[in-house]
């Protein structure tokens, strides 16, 4: 009975670790894409930052043509 139950035990082993793996790997996929959605929001943060900033160059140049005008 020792070289079954030794055989149980070597399966039962193997399946822990593969569902660790398993595990692992989803978890390391599930914060990559996470990471990966992080980084899209700072681009789209940083895409805005860069509009507003021309929007407000573009109406300063606006205004001191006005006031050149005046």
């Amino acid at each position: 009975m020792g070289l079954i139950d030794n055989a149980k035990d070597a399966g039962e082993a193997t399946a822990k670790k593969v569902g660790e793996f398993v595990d692992d790997t989803k978890e390391r996929v599930s914060d990559a894409a996470d990471q990966a959605e992080a980084d899209g929001e700072v681009s789209k943060a940083q895409a805005d930052l860069e509009r507003a900033e021309a929007e407000r160059e573009a109406t300063k140049a606006k205004n001191e043509y006005k006031e050149d005008l005046r």
